[in-house]
């Protein structure tokens, strides 16, 4: 059963996605306007079943959990949050995965909490050392709510243009404009430093000691193959890389019978390291 939820952490409320009642996956979202948990993960989690207990939260300034007062959105934030939000339903130990910034939360998360993050699976990815602000994330964090923009972002983020329907556009665009109040003070320009603020320094990615999915498409513009994800393997212990060709930002819907395939035998609790 899937159950929207909200959850108080730190004295801030969090809105949550909980699905299944198995090992527990916290599955991390990435940064479009307009992106939540439930919108980037509630179909693979129906997709996995019971076997996983799938928490995907909103970030601080994503859909229905606000930024709490005195604090901006950021990585340190974000990752707090996230680790305080399992500590809140009181998870133990669990695996992580995260889309482009989500990639870069849950690397945190894995450095900073070696012995309860099992493993970790990075999508599309942000945080690699070095890696520049593309044109494509830079339109993408500047879309403006609305039709037009919904529509932009989506062509950048999908290599498959048929995916860019009427549907899904609108879908979008509404959840651009319900989360514009706060979405707004995320990404100001100049951009390169929220990048920066994302960026794990190589000591941090050295001390992760979890097994390291990276999955990455081959035509993904808006954090490339090789800027974004390919330093990974120089500076990660436990490390494997998955290029999906054909597929640009979101291999979860570009492949998603492949993403699930993927992710299921990689978080399988019987799995050997």
């Amino acid at each position: 059963m899937t159950t929207p939820r909200t959850v108080t952490v730190d004295g801030s409320p969090v809105h949550v996605l909980d699905s299944g009642t198995g090992p527990a996956v916290l599955m991390l979202h990435g940064s479009g306007p307009g992106t939540t948990g439930s919108g980037a993960w509630a179909a693979t989690a129906q997709a996995l079943g019971p076997a996983w207990r799938v928490l995907a939260p909103d970030h601080a300034g994503f859909g229905r959990t606000p930024v709490p007062a005195g604090s901006r959105g950021g990585l340190r934030l974000w990752t707090r949050q996230a680790a305080g939000l399992m500590d809140a339903l009181g998870v133990g130990d669990y695996a992580v995965v995260g889309h482009s910034m989500g990639g870069a939360v849950a690397l945190a998360l894995a450095a900073e909490h070696p012995r309860r993050v099992t493993r970790v699976v990075a999508v599309s990815t942000m945080g690699a050392p070095g890696a520049p602000l593309s044109a494509d994330l830079d339109a993408l964090w500047a879309a403006p709510a609305g039709t037009v923009g919904a529509r932009d972002m989506l062509s950048r983020l999908f290599l498959d243009q048929a995916l860019v329907t009427d549907a899904a556009v609108a879908a979008r665009a509404d959840a651009m404009l319900a989360g514009a109040a706060a979405y707004a003070s995320l990404f100001p320009p100049p951009r390169q430093r929220w990048v920066d603020d994302l960026t794990l320094p190589a000591r941090t990615l050295a001390a992760i000691r979890a097994p390291v999915l990276l999955v990455h498409g081959a035509d993904d513009r808006v954090t490339p193959l090789d800027p974004a994800t390919r330093p990974l393997l120089d500076h990660l212990a436990d490390v494997r890389l998955h290029v999906f060709g054909r597929c640009g930002h979101v291999p979860a819907i570009e492949h998603p019978r492949e993403f699930r395939h993927l992710l299921a035998d990689f978080l399988r609790p019987e799995r050997c390291p």
